[in-house]
């Protein structure tokens, strides 16, 4: 019976946290997370579901998206720039609600008339999206994503379905192991403050249990 109540609010979850950005959501395995909001915990399964994870770029987070798909395979992951101070990406479970392959911020138009959000997935209806841009300046509150990353998830996302998880907590110590496998490894362009991490971090292995 839990584990049937748990499926059905995987899905609902996204709308009701939608509505309200002061959530909090802490990872707990690859798939499942703990969603605190007005000092009530639900527990989310995502598993057998589509989700991207940005573990925003902050202090105690990673500054990277990850793009997982139903069969639990971490296919992607791609560097990223959030809000800044003042203009913080609000964290919660969301679904993508529009999908919008070239566009300009009408709150924030570029002067020299050039789309500054292709690639558009918005998340939350306050207008957060996560879109092409500068992955190393941080913005008003979207999620920025070079044009490889942006172009490549907004094909393979689904408006109305696919979930997008957004936590200021670390991330990759439970997808880790599926990076390596993916052929994924530390190289000359990856970031600073992510070799920083690497070196410190303690991996889940994929066999351990999940932490309740």
């Amino acid at each position: 019976m839990l584990h049937r109540y748990l499926f059905i609010l995987c899905f609902s979850i996204a709308l009701l946290y939608a509505a309200d950005a002061s959530s909090k959501v802490f990872p707990l395995s690859k798939s499942r997370f703990a969603v605190v909001d007005k000092g009530k915990e639900n527990i989310v399964d995502l598993s057998g579901q589509d989700y991207i994870v940005v573990s925003l770029r902050e202090q105690g987070a990673d500054g990277l998206a990850y793009a997982i798909d139903s069969d639990g395979v971490v296919w992607w992951a791609a560097v990223i720039s959030s809000g800044a101070k003042g203009h913080e990406t609000p964290s919660g479970i969301f679904t993508v609600w529009r999908k919008e392959r070239f566009y300009m911020s009408k709150a924030h138009p570029d002067p020299n008339g050039v789309n500054n959000m292709d690639f558009s997935l918005w998340f939350t209806h306050q207008g957060h999206a996560i879109h092409m841009g500068n992955s190393d300046a941080m913005s008003h509150g979207c999620i920025h994503v070079g044009e490889k990353g942006a172009a490549t998830m907004f094909k393979w996302a689904q408006k109305g379905k696919t979930k997008v998880v957004v936590t200021r907590e670390h991330y990759l110590p439970f997808v880790y192991y599926d990076l390596k496998k993916s052929g994924y490894k530390e190289n000359a362009q990856t970031p600073a403050y992510i070799k920083a991490y690497l070196r410190t971090m303690v991996p889940v292995k994929p066999h351990m249990p999940d932490v309740y």
